[in-house]
């Protein structure tokens, strides 16, 4: 498949499809569009902004305008199940665009806002319900959602879930599910676990991998600046203010160092937000939007957010804290140079965080780029880069913290004189708190 035009799709999605411009399918859409078109089971393996919503969207929204049936109450026909509820939130959305000459009906389930409206919405029925797993759950125990009539199971992100202790609430849910269904399972990695759940849900599937380990982080102009704790608020002012520096996300370890880092920014005059699970979901939704819209420059995330804003035009990622994952690093930078477009990211170093960063190194097969300060010699108390994650040594702090086929294109030019400008920067900063023992959310947080 070269082109959206060669696809037999209904006549109102080719109809969106024009509207949006999607001419050329990405490759994770080009390899398992045609399968699910025929109903078959599909694993795809990609990274977050390659496109995976409409490999999957696409398929469903014509199988559902083939058949043109009444929505049941309570009763989805597809279930598409995502981490968070920002995913959540830009899959619905991405639905709503692709299905708008369509006549289905959607409903999103989340936690963090009152179940009234959800659960009035799906008692007057829905075609496809958009959920996160924990208030799924919630809501099937208490009788207001059943998963009898389900035809089209989606796991996207599957390993994300993971990461956020979803496995029990997946493993519960995908029991309930119709021996006789069409299962897409999309996941970024494939660790043993997620290996293990796809052989569960899976039926004879077409297995499509999309995502050398380098590949999503080639196209991004990365470097790291040398900067011990105490400067690095400055130093961040310094570049966030620089020429070219237009739309910027910062991540921190920390809900308290993300609202610290905020209200930093925003007394030096540079307009911020923070947003983490401790925000409510108004707060969250507001502080994307506001980004979204340009009324805001600089978005200060913890690592919740890193595989769940899908945004066009963020020139810049900005590592005020480099992550205890290696792995999420590559998820941080990918909010930055999305579907092919170009992008630049940054990351703070400290002497305590060396181990990290070569961890890093190690699992994109570069060394990334030395632009400001010196690399000082590792204390006794940095984790080598092979050590394992599962805890910090004694005396290190810190804490854990959907795409389409439209390719834009932006030129990094000037914006790298923010590297080269604020290498010299020094000033004041923030310390995290101390890693607590991570539980099991109840609901996506």
């Amino acid at each position: 498949m070269k082109t959206f035009e060669e696809l037999e799709l209904i006549a109102p999605l080719r109809r969106a499809l024009a509207d949006e411009k999607y001419e050329i399918p990405t490759p994770i859409q080009a390899q398992t569009i045609p399968s699910a078109l025929e109903g078959n089971d599909v694993l795809g393996c990609a990274q977050t902004g390659t496109g995976k919503t409409a490999a999957f969207a696409l398929p469903i929204l014509n199988r559902l305008g083939q058949l043109n049936r009444k929505a049941l109450p309570n009763s989805p026909l597809v279930l598409v199940l995502a981490p968070t509820r920002e995913l959540a939130i830009q899959i619905g959305e991405s639905f709503a665009t692709y299905g708008k000459h369509l006549r289905l009906r959607q409903v999103l389930v989340y936690g963090g806002v009152k179940q009234g409206n959800q659960v009035r919405a799906m008692g007057r029925g829905a075609h496809i319900l958009v959920a996160t797993p924990g208030r799924l759950l919630d809501l099937m125990n208490q009788g207001h959602i059943s998963l009898s009539q389900l035809e089209v199971f989606v796991l996207d992100e599957a390993d994300r879930m993971l990461d956020m202790g979803f496995m029990p609430d997946l493993k519960r849910i995908i029991s309930k599910l119709p021996a006789k269904r069409q299962s897409l399972f999309f996941s970024a990695t494939m660790p043993p676990k997620i290996t293990e759940l796809a052989a569960r849900l899976l039926t004879d599937p077409i297995h499509v991998n999309v995502t050398p380990k380098t590949s999503s982080v080639k196209r991004i102009d990365q470097s790291v600046h040398f900067v011990e704790r105490h400067n690095k608020q400055t130093l961040l002012k310094t570049m966030v203010t620089a020429d070219g520096v237009e739309r910027v996300i910062v991540f921190t370890k920390t809900k308290r160092g993300a609202n610290v880092v905020a209200e930093k920014l925003h007394r030096s005059g540079i307009s911020s937000a923070a947003i983490h699970g401790n925000k409510s979901q108004n707060a969250r939704q507001k502080a994307l939007e506001s980004f979204r819209n340009n009324e805001i420059q600089v978005l200060v995330a913890t690592d919740v957010a890193a595989r769940g804003i899908d945004i066009d035009g963020v020139t810049h990622v900005i590592n005020y804290d480099l992550p205890i994952e290696p792995e999420a690093y590559v998820h941080r930078i990918g909010r930055t140079g999305r579907a092919g477009a170009e992008g630049i990211a940054v990351s703070f170093c400290s002497s305590e965080e060396i181990g990290d960063l070569r961890a890093i190194e190690k699992l994109i097969g570069q060394k990334v780029p030395v632009s400001g300060g010196t690399e000082p010699a590792p204390s006794a108390s940095v984790r080598p880069s092979g050590q394992s994650r599962g805890r910090r040594p004694s005396g290190q702090q810190g804490g854990r913290s959907s795409g389409h086929g439209r390719s834009p294109s932006s030129t990094p030019g000037s914006r790298h004189a923010a590297s080269r400008r604020a290498s010299e920067a020094t000033g004041s900063g923030d310390s995290p708190k101390p890693r607590r023992r991570r539980r099991r959310p109840s609901q996506v947080s």
